[in-house]
Order: C-alpha cells, then sequence, then structure tokens
C-alpha cells in the first residue's frame, strides 16, 4: 500500500527512483529504492510520512540514506607498548579521538587489537568506521598516517568481515 503510494510521489516530481519495498526495523522503517535516493526524494519521504497521524514527528528521525561500514587496518604500532603493557582498544580509541584524520569518523565498533605474528612485536589494528554508501571518508583515511605515540600508524584499507550487519539503521 505505502509503497505505491511513495511511487506515485516520487513520480509526480518526475524522479528517477521508485520503492520496491518497505521492511520494518526495530523503532524504523526502511524503504529499498532501484538506487540512491537524490535528497529531494528524502525530502517528499519526509512529507508523506508526516501527514500520517499515528507518528509523533518528535520522537522520529529524519530520513536519510543507509549507510556503509568500511574496514581498515592500522599498522606500525608495537604490541607490548613502552611501558610493558599489551596494546588495548581503549589505547587506539585515545589516539583516533585526538587526531584530526578522524574527526568526522565514527566507529560502528570498538577497534580489534591482534599480534601481526606470533614471533613480531607489531600489532595489527582492525576499525570498523560508519560512513557514506561511496565510503568517501575511508577513502580519505586509506594510505594515511598519523602519530601513535612516538609510532607513525598507517591505515589500510581491507575486506569486510563476514556476519556483520552492514546497515546503520539495523545496527540500532
Amino acid at each position: 500500500m505505502y509503497v505505491g503510494l511513495i511511487n506515485g510521489l516520487l513520480r509526480s516530481t518526475k524522479s528517477n527512483t521508485c520503492s520496491e519495498f518497505i521492511k520494518p526495523c526495530p523503532g524504523s522503517i526502511s524503504i529499498v529504492t532501484n538506487n540512491v535516493s537524490a535528497p529531494s526524494d528524502l525530502s517528499i519521504v519526509k512529507k508523506h510520512f508526516k501527514s500520517i497521524n499515528s507518528i509523533n514527528e518528535d520522537e522520529s528521525l529524519p530520513p536519510h540514506l543507509s549507510q556503509s561500514k568500511p574496514y581498515l587496518k592500522i599498522t606500525g604500532i608495537l604490541f607490548i607498548q613502552p611501558n610493558g603493557n599489551k596494546l588495548t582498544h581503549e589505547d587506539i580509541i585515545n589516539s583516533i579521538q585526538y587526531s584530526t584524520l578522524f574527526e568526522m569518523v565514527s566507529l560502528a565498533s570498538k577497534p580489534r587489537v591482534i599480534k601481526a605474528l606470533p614471533k613480531s612485536d607489531m600489532a595489527i589494528v582492525w576499525i570498523d568506521i560508519w560512513d557514506s554508501q561511496n565510503s568517501s571518508k575511508a577513502k580519505l583515511l586509506v594510505n594515511h598516517s598519523f602519530n601513535f605515540s612516538q609510532y607513525i600508524a598507517t591505515i589500510r584499507g581491507t575486506n569486510m568481515n563476514p556476519g556483520i550487519l552492514q546497515c546503520h539503521n539495523c545496527w540500532k
């Protein structure tokens, strides 16, 4: 029922976007479309759902595009720190909070720290970030370096981890 209404509204504005189906999510709904929606399409959807009496506008979020979750790894950091402690995810979070490189980045999960090789003293840190569908934030981070204590850490791209939700709307 709502799919037809939304498609009629979008067609009336000559939009190339059409909804394929609507999926309820906990506390929200997801509208799956044939392509990436333009801001004007989101405005039309917002106006339509605002007109429905059963929706409380104070408790609802504005429509927004789903986000992707790029996976990155950080190399060049010692696993055993100079103070003798193992590197922890809290150490990583504290370091990236103060780096201007990560100003607009939101972590999707806590960083995972592993030893690079059994006999190595280096660590690999895996981080997942929330990003736009075209991964623009991740593209800016890949192959850049930042200071981690007295070391220079380098950010690399990596493959996704299987079994982890990809949609920020369903992650909540």
